[in-house]
């Protein structure tokens, strides 16, 4: 149960999803009882009837920022920039010119601190320093930032997700790669379970009675670093930010104490809500860093149900999974689904456990 190789399955390379699907919410949908261990098919707007009347839908608002960057060093050379952190530091920034941030920067040659890198006539970085494979980089912009990012960022795709010359363009990512409630800028990859949802299936539920609560996890490197120990225990996650509010809290709490299910949107959902809520499973509001790592043993606190799409094998999502479902269960869903040729990963499709 606590060794990486326990958490590995094979999938053929033609089930990873590369690309979206055109209507979000007919994207497939396995639901998985774990009490039972009985699997349904169903598509993803099938959701409408799985769930309770009085289920409180809990979902990640971030937004994923184009903070991948393409400029070049002072000898010339090409450099690609992703920022990690853009939504914590915004929060300290200096002055509206310069923005600190945490960086991964891919370059033929590791950049010496104090070195200089363009990107448009508009922006340019120093490099402040650099440990344990993370630069921190001061940016210097000579207009609003973000306007920059909206000019000359890119979003940053996940590295599975490959396409074809003749592919490139046919994708809007910067809409498809961006959940519909997105409005809290500061992630660099995308709550992938919410992906599926839609306006009108989102009014659809709230007019069944079903409640829709917002909290914010800005998904940040920690997510995707890989689990390098055999012994998945040793294993530690970089903290993310997370924030909620008073008043979600409150709704949460409330709805917890009356017996109504609360049904986490996505890994960065229930590991902000279990990271918040205390040993009596009470939940506090406010903001933070959000290191909690789960995989099998752990006891949740606050989360009854979980959607979520399909995982990298020897992922800590996966073993996250694993801890809410039990993990022969969790792999043999995933085997089921691998049967029926459902799309992995981002971009693919979802599970619904009861």
């Amino acid at each position: 149960m606590f060794s990486l190789e326990d958490y590995d399955y094979h999938l053929p390379e033609n089930l990873i999803a590369h690309y979206p699907r055109a209507d979000r919410d007919h994207s497939r949908l396995l639901f998985l009882r774990r009490n039972t261990t009985r699997m349904t098919h169903h598509r993803f707007f099938e959701l409408e009837n799985l769930l309770h009347a009085d289920d409180v839908l809990v979902v990640n608002n971030t937004a994923v920022v184009p903070g991948r960057l393409f400029g070049k060093k002072e000898t010339g050379g090409n450099v690609e920039v992703l920022i990690l952190n853009f939504g914590q530091a915004v929060k300290n920034q200096e002055d509206s010119n310069h923005l600190t941030c945490e960086c991964l920067i891919n370059a033929s040659k590791r950049p010496k601190d104090g070195s200089r890198i363009d990107f448009s006539t508009d922006l340019f970085a120093t490099v402040l320093g650099f440990s344990r494979g993370i630069f921190l980089v001061r940016f210097t912009a000579r207009k609003p930032f973000s306007d920059i990012l909206k000019d000359i960022g890119h979003v940053p795709l996940p590295p599975y997700i490959k396409r074809s010359s003749r592919q490139e363009g046919l994708f809007d990512d910067s809409t498809s790669y961006q959940t519909v409630y997105a409005s809290n800028d500061g992630a660099i990859a995308a709550p992938t379970a919410g992906l599926h949802f839609t306006e009108d299936l989102l009014g659809k539920l709230k007019a069944k009675g079903v409640k829709i609560v917002e909290i914010t996890l800005h998904v940040g490197y920690g997510t995707f670093v890989p689990v390098r120990e055999s012994d998945i225990r040793k294993h530690r996650m970089h903290g993310e930010w997370f924030s909620i509010s008073e008043k979600s809290a409150e709704v949460l709490n409330t709805a917890k104490a009356n017996g109504t299910r609360i049904v986490a949107v996505g890994t960065t959902s229930i590991r902000t809500l279990e990271y918040a809520a205390n040993e009596h499973g009470i939940l506090s509001g406010g903001s933070g860093n959000c290191d909690l790592y789960i995989y099998p043993g752990y006891r949740f606190k606050f989360v009854d149900a979980v959607i979520t799409n399909f995982h990298l094998p020897k992922s800590t999502l996966l073993m996250l999974v694993s801890a809410f479902t039990g993990r022969e269960n969790m792999l043999s869903a995933y085997e089921e689904a691998i049967a029926n040729q459902y799309r992995f990963y981002s971009y693919g499709d979802a599970m619904l456990i009861e």
